[in-house]
């Protein structure tokens, strides 16, 4: 394969990371808005099935860190999503729409950074390599 069609092919598929990314931060943030509306309808059972939906998917990012290729990034992200995990437990054991809030609060930022990389053009996206610390 010619450098530009390797260019071309690795910007594009590192747009479509970002984009996947940015779909699995929009579902994890449904799912607990969703899961805090069935806290305040005192539905614990759904409440509890809302919240395991949204940790899902933060094993599923956490899952894809990709270590060798951005150690630094890999690293706090994953610190992050542990965080966003355990404090997960936590809300659904306590019932705390308090802590639901900050798990959304904190995906939310995620999603919108990562949103903004992955509408970069494919050139400016090249040069900064934003998934890196993503395999998809």
């Amino acid at each position: 394969m010619n450098a530009p069609n390797q260019y071309v092919e690795t910007s594009i598929t590192t747009q479509q990371r970002g984009k996947l990314i940015v779909m699995l931060y929009d579902g994890a943030v449904k799912f607990l808005r969703v899961a805090r509306e069935k806290l305040r309808d005192g539905d614990c059972a759904l409440k509890g099935v809302y919240i395991g939906k949204a940790q899902d998917i933060i094993a599923e990012l956490n899952g894809c860190l990709d270590v060798a290729a951005a150690p630094r990034i890999a690293r706090d992200l994953r610190a992050l999503y542990n965080f966003l995990y355990r404090h997960l437990s936590e809300a659904n054991i306590e019932r705390s729409e308090e802590k639901i809030e900050d798990c959304i609060r904190i995906l939310e930022e995620l999603r919108d950074a990562w949103r903004e990389v992955a509408e970069r053009p494919a050139d400016a996206e090249a040069q900064s390599a934003p998934a890196e610390g993503f395999v998809a």
